[in-house]
C-alpha cells in the first residue's frame, strides 16, 4: 500500500479504482458505496462551506452515532475544518465549556436536544447552530439536500493543518484540547491498514462511539485508507455483535466488549468463521481473557496501545506472537523509551520500569489555546509524556504497568497496580480487579483493591488475600480488599481509579 500524504485523497483514490465497492452499511440494510460516499459528504461540505466554513474552522458535534455522523466527519475531512467531537452523555455546562473553549464556527447537536442547547450555543458566540439526528432528520440533513456537490476536496490544505480537536477525559482537571493534524491521521490510518493487513476485501464491524479517537480515527480512518468497508452498528450490542459477526471480517473494541461477548453463548468457532482479526485498546486487556476467547473461537486479540494525543503507539503483530498483558513493539515510525522517575535518565536496560514517551508522526500538535500545557508535556529533544508507566522487554514488547498518577507509594516502596491486579485476576472466581492507593496514616499510601467476583463465587477478603499473600512481597500484598458490584468506567470502558480514590478517601482514617 502506497503512502498517502492526505486523509481527503483516500475517498478519491477509492472512487477512482472501485465505486461501487461497499463503504458502510446498517444492520436494516442501507447501504453506502464509495460513490455514495464521494457524493452525500460532498453535499455535506458544500452546505458548511455555504455557512462559511472555511480551512481550520472548527466543527463542534455532539449527536447519536449514526451514517449522518459519519458523513459529517467525512466532509469536515474534504473542507479542510477541524472537526470537534463531544460526547452525547456530556452535560449543558460541559459542552458550555467546549464550545467556549474550541469557538466553532458550526455546532451540530441532536433535534431533541436543541432547545436545551440553544441558549449554550448562543452564550457561547456559536454562529451556526444546526442539528443532525440518527434518523436523518436535521437542518444540517435539508441544508445539504440542497446543496451541490463539491467538485473536489480543498486542496489549499495543508500537512501540518488541524483536522481534529478531541478533548481529554480530563480527570485530573478540566479537559484539553489535543490538536490532531491531518498528517498525524494520514500516517497512523496508513501504519494501521499496512501492519493489520487491512484490503479492500475487508469488512469492519464498527461498534465504537464517535467521539473518541478509537472509533473514529483507528475504525474509520483505516478503512478509508485501505478502501475497505464496514457495518456501522449504533452502539455495542453483545448479542447483535455475535450475530452480526458473519458480516465482517475485522472487530475493534474495548476490553468490556471482550468480557460480555464471552457471555454470549454464541460466541464459537462458527461465528467468528469468517473473522480474521479482533483487536483491543483503549484499557488493558486482562490475559485471561485473552487466553478464553482464543480457546472459544480460536482467535488471538490483537491489542495495541494508543492515546488522544497520539493515536495508535503500539501493537503486537499481525504474524508473530500476540503477548497477552503486552501491547507489543512499536508501529513502524514510532519511537518509544522509558525515562527512569528519579534520575530522568533514559532506561537502555530491558524490562526497567519507568515513565513512557513517544517521538514519531503520530504525536499531536499540541493543546488547543494552552502553549504552557503543551510544553510541558514534550520534553526538550521533542519527546511526548505519556503519563503512562511501563517496560521494554528484550524483544522489545511494550508492557502497560499504569499510570504516573496511579502509581502508589507506600511505606517508600513504589506500587505498581497492574502487577498487583495480575495477581488478584488470576484468582479463581474473580472477574476483574482494580488496585489504588488511599491516604494512610502509617505508610503514607495504603494499597487498596475493588474486586468484582464472577457471577456465583462466594470469595471473602480474606480468601483473596490468603491467596496472594504467596505470590506478592508484603508491601504490594493491599491493605484492604473491597468486594464491589462493579468498577466505575469512563464511556470507553477506562477504569476511572479517580473516582475509586475519591470514594474511599476516608478508608483508612481510624487507623
Amino acid at each position: 500500500m502506497s503512502s498517502v500524504t492526505d486523509p481527503a485523497d483516500w475517498i478519491e483514490r477509492a472512487v477512482r479504482n472501485h465505486p461501487d465497492r461497499l463503504f458502510l452499511a446498517t444492520p436494516q440494510g442501507r447501504r453506502y458505496d464509495y460513490a455514495d460516499l464521494r457524493d452525500e459528504s460532498g453535499r455535506v461540505a458544500s452546505a458548511l462551506r455555504g455557512l462559511g466554513v472555511q480551512v481550520g474552522d472548527r466543527v463542534a458535534v455532539r449527536v447519536e452515532k449514526s451514517t449522518q455522523a459519519v458523513l459529517l466527519y467525512i466532509a469536515c475531512l474534504r473542507l479542510g475544518a477541524a472537526f470537534v467531537p463531544i460526547n452525547i452523555a456530556c452535560s449543558p455546562n460541559e459542552v458550555d465549556y467546549f464550545l467556549r473553549d474550541s469557538r466553532p464556527q458550526v455546532a451540530v447537536v441532536d433535534p431533541a436536544d436543541l432547545a436545551l442547547l440553544q441558549p449554550v450555543a448562543k452564550q457561547a458566540a456559536v454562529e451556526h447552530l444546526l442539528t443532525l439526528g440518527a434518523d436523518g432528520s436535521g437542518s444540517l440533513t435539508e441544508l445539504a439536500r440542497c446543496s451541490q456537490v463539491i467538485s473536489e476536496s480543498e486542496r489549499s490544505v495543508g500537512p501540518d493543518s488541524l483536522a481534529a480537536i478531541v478533548y481529554t477525559s480530563g480527570t485530573t482537571g478540566r479537559s484539553k484540547g489535543a490538536m490532531l493534524t491531518r498528517a498525524n491521521l494520514a500516517s497512523n490510518a496508513t501504519v494501521l491498514a499496512e501492519s493489520w493487513r487491512f484490503t479492500g476485501e475487508d469488512v469492519l464491524l464498527h461498534v465504537l462511539p464517535l467521539f473518541h479517537v478509537h472509533g473514529l480515527f483507528a475504525a474509520i480512518n483505516t478503512v478509508l485508507a485501505s478502501g475497505s468497508g464496514m457495518v456501522l452498528m449504533p452502539k455495542f450490542d453483545a448479542a447483535a455483535t455475535v450475530g452480526h459477526l458473519a458480516d465482517a471480517t475485522v472487530f475493534m473494541g474495548v476490553p468490556t466488549h471482550y468480557t460480555r461477548l464471552l457471555q454470549e453463548a454464541g460466541l464459537d468457532r462458527a461465528a467468528t468463521a469468517r473473522m480474521r482479526l479482533f483487536v483491543s485498546g483503549s484499557a488493558p486487556l486482562p490475559a485471561e481473557t485473552h487466553q478464553e476467547f482464543s480457546r472459544r473461537t480460536g482467535h488471538q486479540i490483537l491489542e495495541r496501545y494508543g492515546m488522544t494525543e497520539t493515536l495508535m503507539n503500539t501493537s503486537n503483530p499481525y504474524e508473530g506472537a500476540r503477548v497477552a498483558g503486552s501491547v507489543g513493539p512499536p508501529l513502524p515510525g514510532v519511537a518509544v523509551r522509558v525515562i527512569n522517575a528519579e534520575t530522568g535518565a533514559v532506561e537502555t536496560t530491558p524490562d526497567s520500569t519507568g515513565t513512557l514517551e513517544i517521538k514519531g508522526p503520530n504525536v499531536f500538535a499540541g493543546y488547543w489555546q494552552d502553549e504552557a500545557k503543551t510544553r510541558s508535556e514534550f520534553t526538550a529533544d521533542g519527546w511526548f509524556k505519556t503519563g503512562d508507566l511501563g517496560r521494554v522487554d528484550r524483544n522489545g514488547y511494550v508492557y502497560i504497568v499504569g499510570r504516573v498518577k496511579d502509581l502508589v507509594i507506600s511505606g517508600g516502596y513504589n506500587v505498581y497496580p497492574k502487577e498487583v491486579e495480575s495477581e488478584l485476576d488470576a484468582i479463581p472466581g474473580v472477574a476483574e480487579s482494580a488496585v489504588f492507593g488511599v491516604p494512610h496514616p502509617d505508610f503514607g499510601e495504603g494499597v487498596t483493591a475493588a474486586v468484582v467476583l464472577k457471577r456465583g463465587a462466594t470469595l471473602s477478603e480474606a480468601d483473596i488475600l490468603n491467596s496472594v499473600r504467596p505470590r506478592l512481597a508484603r508491601y504490594k500484598i493491599p491493605k484492604r480488599v473491597l468486594l464491589v458490584a462493579e468498577l466505575p468506567r469512563n464511556t470507553m470502558g477506562k477504569v476511572q481509579k479517580n473516582v475509586l480514590r475519591a470514594t474511599n478517601a476516608s478508608l483508612y482514617a481510624t487507623e
